[in-house]
């Protein structure tokens, strides 16, 4: 098949969810309201409360869920063959990740910029929100550890990345001052910063960067890491405006530059897809497709830590309710393309079917070189550029995108340790609950050696607890509008469906963690797999509650300090 065909199609299935599903949700489902004061504005303090063009909210929240995970997921996922992926990937987007993160982020920004883990206490009671912050502390864990891993691994394979890679820091500085500061306009930031950004890849792909050997013990993939940790932590502490802001705006612009790149060369070359529709000669150990598919391929088709991000970050920077539909469900639709982008690279970037197949001879095997390997050469094909300055610029979007997760991640881990501290009556500050979080993610990415292989030992639970989250998080969006007499069903259908999957798939896991004798990812399994199950009890109990007392919600904003709002009605439209 060729490559342009799966490209156009999905390119029109993903932008035609959000010019008119999105439009039913934003009007019909959560009727969305410029006249609702957002939290930015009532709450504004200038470090995580901050109104936001939309635009660049968008660069922010868009980079941060994305990270390597919508490269990572179709990258593997391509093993059963491409058209499970293909359809995983564009039916998610537009039914069920796009409508999932506009929904967490309209239903925190109702809440005054709550997190999720919050709402859970509020909507499903205290006992579903201890068991949902144990499930978010978990998954927030993984990323973190699991994504310095993989920058770590880039920036050693990719010398010529880190240049670029570490310079957009310094960009992204300039950019905020420039934004906040010297109120320059927009689109001129928005030049200089991608004209610097280019300019820095040109350079690095002149000046690869290695570490030392060895350095106190460590190889370059530990300091790496301890770097990582350091930045993250102080990039999660400064104010949003920054370097959080910027930074996640200029690479959200140099991303869709950089996909603007990949499918002009699909246009060009129109590159054919070598790999089968659907893979009847699966490697040894290869699991089966359902249910792994459905939690392999997580952002990209649909994310529960997507909803984390919308409720811990996002909601706090919303200018005017409505914009929570560019930022929310377009933010999806960017990490569609982007999976939709991993699928082409994956499987046409390679000359023949025994090159696709020697490749994908085991499952799980070295995904983001694949990407980098297989789009590098499909860009190579179609604009002549040479392969090792292709694969510095998709290198260079992996590890930025991967970083502005992680930084993203410890000041969300931040956020939860801090909860955990009001639920136990004690006070944590900031400092001391970034000491936490980092000291927490640095212990267990160092558990087993001084290489940080320890940040991928629980990451084979990720899948699983990432679609449980994004299910659970569901619920409360399905009790909100049950309260609020809004249409429920294009909420709780798909949350159904990511709910049985999601189990399906923790229960598949656990017989696997017990005959290889992985006590430990059986033990955590079992935890998410009992803490999951008794959140979806106690969500459907509130969910019946709600049907019985659906002005609750109302008289609980009121008791807030919230005004009634106007738009409660379903037949309101914004």
């Amino acid at each position: 098949m060729n490559s342009l065909v799966l490209a156009g199609i999905g390119i029109v299935m993903l932008l035609g969810g959000y010019f008119l599903y999105s439009r039913f949700l934003a009007r019909r489902v959560y009727a969305l309201s410029a006249d609702f004061k957002t939290p930015a504005h009532t709450q504004r303090d200038g470090v995580d409360f901050v109104p936001t063009n939309k635009y660049v909210l968008w660069g922010h929240h868009f980079t941060s869920v994305a990270g390597a995970a919508p490269i990572v997921g179709p990258a593997v996922a391509v093993i059963w063959g491409w058209l499970p992926a293909f359809l995983w990937v564009t039916i998610g987007t537009v039914f069920i990740a796009g409508m999932h993160d506009l929904g967490a982020l309209w239903a925190s920004q109702r809440n005054r910029g709550q997190s999720i883990g919050t709402l859970s206490g509020r909507y499903i009671g205290p006992r579903g929100r201890n068991l949902f912050i144990v499930v978010v502390f978990l998954l927030l864990l993984m990323v973190i550890c699991a994504f310095a891993v993989v920058i770590s691994d880039l920036l050693v394979a990719q010398p010529t990345a880190v240049i670029p890679v570490w310079g957009a820091l310094a960009v992204a500085l300039i950019i905020g001052q420039m934004i906040y500061r010297f109120r320059w306009n927009l689109a001129m930031v928005t030049v200089v910063g991608v004209v610097a950004l280019y300019g820095l890849i040109l350079v690095g792909n002149q000046v690869p960067v290695s570490l030392p050997e060895s350095v106190l013990g460590l190889n370059p993939n530990g300091q790496w890491i301890i770097l990582l940790f350091v930045y993250a932590a102080v990039a999660s502490l400064l104010p949003v405006w920054v370097l959080l802001q910027p930074r996640d705006y200029i690479n959200g612009v140099q991303l869709f530059i950089g996909l603007g790149i990949l499918y002009g060369a699909v246009l060009i070359a129109t590159p054919t897809i070598v790999a089968p529709a659907i893979n009847t000669s699966t490697p040894d150990g290869t699991p089966s497709l359902v249910p792994l598919l459905f939690v392999t391929i997580a952002c990209g088709a649909i994310s529960g830590f997507h909803g984390t991000v919308a409720s811990g970050t996002t909601s706090k920077q919303l200018d005017k309710e409505t914009d929570a539909r560019f930022v929310g469900y377009f933010g999806a639709v960017g990490e569609g393309l982007l999976a939709l982008g991993a699928i082409i690279a994956t499987t046409a970037g390679f000359q023949t079917l025994a090159q696709w197949e020697d490749v994908y001879s085991s499952f799980n095997d070295a995904p983001v070189a694949n990407f980098v390997s297989g789009g590098g050469a499909i860009v190579n094909a179609g604009l002549g550029l040479p392969e090792s300055l292709s694969a510095t610029i998709l290198a260079t979007m992996a590890v930025l995108f991967a970083a502005t997760t992680m930084d993203t991640g410890i000041r969300l881990l931040r956020f939860v340790v801090q909860e955990i501290g009001e639920i136990g009556n004690v006070r944590i500050n900031i400092y001391a609950a970034t000491a936490i979080a980092v000291g927490a993610a640095a212990a267990l990415t160092f558990s087993q050696g001084a290489d940080g292989s320890g940040g991928m030992l629980i990451w084979p639970l990720f899948g699983t607890t990432n679609q449980l989250l994004a299910a659970l998080t569901m619920g409360i969006i399905t009790v909100m509008l049950i309260r609020r007499r809004r249409p429920f069903l294009p909420v709780l259908i798909p949350m159904g469906f990511v709910l049985c999957m999601s189990l399906f798939a923790a229960a598949v896991q656990l017989g696997d963690f017990y005959a290889d004798g992985n006590w430990l990812l059986f033990v955590l399994d079992a935890i998410i797999l009992v803490a999951g199950t008794w959140v979806l009890v106690e969500s459907v109990i509130a969910m019946v509650a709600a049907r019985k007392n659906p002005d609750g919600d109302d008289a609980d904003l009121a008791a807030a300090g919230h005004r009634h709002d106007p738009f409660d009605d379903v037949n309101s439209c914004c």
